[in-house]
């Protein structure tokens, strides 16, 4: 195919046509802060200087490899075998596209096969779908799943529930007849029963849990289920998926959907994305679910065959009875979760929650050592938990940054509220030396 440029009068006459004036006035959308006019590169330099130049600037980023890491909050460093990126990086998973022709993409559907079946183990539940974008959109999904089974009006959320999860809730309701309540938390970080009860009403479809919530405390949801379904609501858990192995999974809770980030099974933290988001229901709603299912069956020949089956999607028959516009499987982050769970298998996958059980535990007792940090040692954890600060976290992140730490998430800019308390994770990425360094950094804060 030859390559064609357009010219400045071509530009213009594409830019008089859409009516705008400029190619800026194309990048309103974007706040002026996030928007450089150019890379300010010195004219006239040959490929070879460019090149240098960018090595250069680049040198100046510093990235979770240069740092020592205590980040987490939904996105979560963890150990990934170089096996994992070896499989995933062959031709045909890397470049294989959406599998319209089942005939022709046999290979596709049995790695998304093999995926669902992987997350319906985890969950404890019975169908799970190829995937969704990330944790907040399958999240959102989940709560229309919910509103639509039980024609009912009303989603409750647990505060504790990621923020960005709430945020992509309110944007998918926007603009229709479905309202969405949040519960409290109460001074522990762990939701509030008697607030969710208040709340329970008859316009309620379904209520959406985290555990271990956004604070890093696994919630005791003792009773939940049952309240919720003599109500004739669903129940929604978010959960993080390593965490599956070690504690009570949504099945064993009575949860109707189990859904969450699928990024710590083996995807790299990678800039924020692209993740993928699992989403697992009990049976009685496997017609309800969102996104891709692949099925097995077998040919005319009697051979075992994959098919995408169940199809929910507008993009095929059901148009506007549709459950969901999601439009792709986030096929090579499945595959990359399926890898990563089947090296690992049963056992490595608990044995990788239990060091990060280790790592969390070890790191807040020594920091509630510490004169000026608090800590509550009694709260049952994963791998991330709260610490407050009697001084001002951005001190603390500064002094911390200059030993090349990252502290951990400022939780104000969530939580006005809780002003110098920030989230802390360690996972099995953390050795002892590691985290001893961090409690060293803050004691000279």
């Amino acid at each position: 195919m030859h390559f064609h440029p357009l010219t400045d009068a071509d530009k213009d006459e594409m830019l008089k046509e859409i009516g705008v004036s400029g190619f800026n006035d194309l990048l309103q959308g974007i706040p002026s802060v996030l928007r450089h006019p150019k890379l300010d590169i010195p004219a006239g330099l040959s490929e070879f200087e460019v090149q240098n130049l960018l090595k250069e600037r680049l040198g100046l980023n510093q990235s979770q490899s240069d740092l020592l890491s205590f980040l987490g909050g939904g996105s979560y460093d963890h150990f990934i075998p170089s096996a994992v990126a070896q499989i995933i990086s062959r031709n045909e998973f890397y470049t294989a596209y959406t599998p319209y022709q089942p005939e022709a993409s046999q290979g596709t559907l049995q790695t998304i096969f093999e995926y669902q079946s992987l997350i319906s183990e985890l969950t404890g539940l019975d169908v799970a779908n190829a995937s969704h974008y990330d944790g907040a959109t399958a999240v959102a999904e989940a709560v229309l799943l919910a509103l639509r089974h039980t024609g009912r009006s009303k989603i409750l959320v647990s505060s504790s529930l990621h923020p960005h999860y709430r945020q992509t809730i309110r944007t998918y309701l926007k603009g229709t007849p479905y309202i969405m309540q949040e519960f409290a938390f109460d001074e522990n970080g762990q939701f509030s029963r008697e607030d969710f009860m208040k709340h329970l009403d008859p316009q309620v479809g379904g209520a959406i849990f985290q555990t271990p919530n956004f604070f890093g405390v696994v919630e005791n949801l003792m009773g939940v289920s049952e309240s919720l379904h003599e109500a004739g609501a669903l129940l929604i858990m978010a959960s993080h998926p390593l965490s599956l192995s070690v504690f009570k999974s949504p099945g064993e809770w009575g949860a109707d959907v189990a859904v969450g980030e699928g990024q710590p099974l083996g995807l790299t933290t990678q800039y924020g994305g692209p993740y993928l988001g699992y989403f697992a229901v009990a049976r009685s709603l496997m017609r309800k679910i969102p996104g891709r299912l692949v099925g097995i069956t077998q040919d005319s020949k009697g051979r075992r065959a994959y098919v995408l089956t169940l199809k929910a999607r507008e993009q095929d028959i059901r148009r506007e009875r549709a459950s969901s516009n999601i439009c792709t499987n986030q096929a090579l982050c499945a595959l990359t979760a399926c890898v990563y769970m089947t090296l690992m298998g049963t056992l490595g996958i608990r044995e990788v929650a239990e060091i990060n059980l280790d790592r969390a535990y070890y790191l807040r007792a020594e920091i509630s050592k510490l004169p000026g940090f608090h800590v509550n040692v009694n709260l049952p954890i994963f791998n991330e938990f709260v610490v407050r600060s009697d001084k001002p976290f951005a001190r603390i992140s500064e002094i911390l940054k200059s030993h090349l730490i990252l502290p951990g998430i400022n939780l104000d800019e969530f939580y006005p509220e809780m002003k110098n308390h920030f989230l802390v994770c360690a996972t099995e990425t953390k050795t002892k030396g590691d985290l001893d360094r961090y409690v060293e950094a803050l004691s000279q804060c």
